[in-house]
């Protein structure tokens, strides 16, 4: 199937706010929640018991998986507002609230769309850099367990900058002040500790903070990994593996519409969601009316 002979109009929307449809509220709300639920974990930690903080990060560490693949993914190909500085005010609060860059985030997933998890060539390289086959053997996938837990170590931030420059957008500039922001965020997470009186240095917090945030990531990879496998990098309609559970795609933003989401890269999940509507099921055009009408 080819890309290129295959349609769909883009929802327009009379906001004066959102650039696509008033519907990105959803996923700017869920967002800016993400960030205040990370700061309602600091403010609380002094004053929860232990096992209640447990159960907490680890509905962080969901809530990174989530938004990753979720809200940022969408936002990436669906910048939600019209405001230029007002995405990047909101890549600056998804920076925070996931502890990484929105915007190196964007050069890494832009990259993966150029090599759609892509086998190694004859050097032993790939074009994705989040290949799943990029430190396989044998022309094979790499195991789940080093992929998700050791692809969080090995993100080349060099070659991000690299292609962040080739933009000659600001994008560069805007992925180091997301570093900054987030790294100076848990700067004073770690120095103030939030009781009255103010204690300094709140290591505790962090130690707790520390493996949670990694966890999160992981699952991230997780979920990156089996929208991959099974898929054939050679063929571009089984270049990722789609799921349609209801559940899933409406806490992912329709993330699991992931092979019509390759095909059409173009697109965002939630319009990838719709695509497939289309596809399998010769759904109408009012189908693609509001972005979410798949939720419908």
């Amino acid at each position: 199937m080819n890309a290129d002979v295959i349609r769909i109009e883009r929802p327009t929307t009379s906001s004066k706010l959102f650039a696509h449809t008033r519907w990105d509220a959803i996923p700017t709300a869920a967002g800016l929640f993400h960030l205040a639920y990370l700061l309602g974990l600091y403010f609380v930690f002094p004053h929860t018991p232990l096992w209640a903080m447990l159960v907490l990060g680890f509905v962080y560490s969901l809530m990174i998986n989530a938004n990753i693949n979720g809200v940022g993914h969408n936002f990436i190909h669906n910048p939600f507002f019209r405001s230029g500085l007002l995405n990047r005010l909101f890549g600056v609060t998804q920076s925070i609230a996931c502890c990484f860059s929105q915007t190196m985030y964007d050069a890494v997933h832009m990259q993966h769309h150029k090599g759609n998890s892509d086998r190694q060539d004859e050097n032993g390289d790939t074009i994705d850099w989040l290949s799943i086959y990029r430190h396989g053997d044998d022309g094979e996938a790499e195991n789940p367990w080093s992929y998700v837990f050791l692809s969080f170590f090995r993100d080349d931030v060099g070659a991000i900058r690299k292609e962040l420059r080739k933009r000659n957008n600001g994008d560069d500039f805007w992925g180091k002040l997301e570093l900054a922001a987030f790294a100076t965020t848990l700067l004073v997470m770690t120095i103030v500790v939030p009781t009255n009186p103010i204690h300094f240095i709140n290591w505790r917090f962090i130690l707790f903070f520390l493996p949670f945030w990694y966890l999160g990531h992981c699952f991230s990879y997780l979920n990156g990994y089996y929208r991959h496998y099974g898929a054939n990098p050679e063929k571009p309609i089984a270049w990722g593996v789609s799921s349609y559970g209801k559940i899933y795609n409406w806490l992912f933003f329709y993330n699991g519409y992931h092979a019509e989401h390759h095909l059409l890269s173009s697109k965002s999940p939630v319009e990838s969601g719709a695509l497939a509507l289309q596809i399998f099921f010769e759904a109408s055009a009012q189908f693609f009316f509001f972005r979410f009408a798949v939720l419908l």
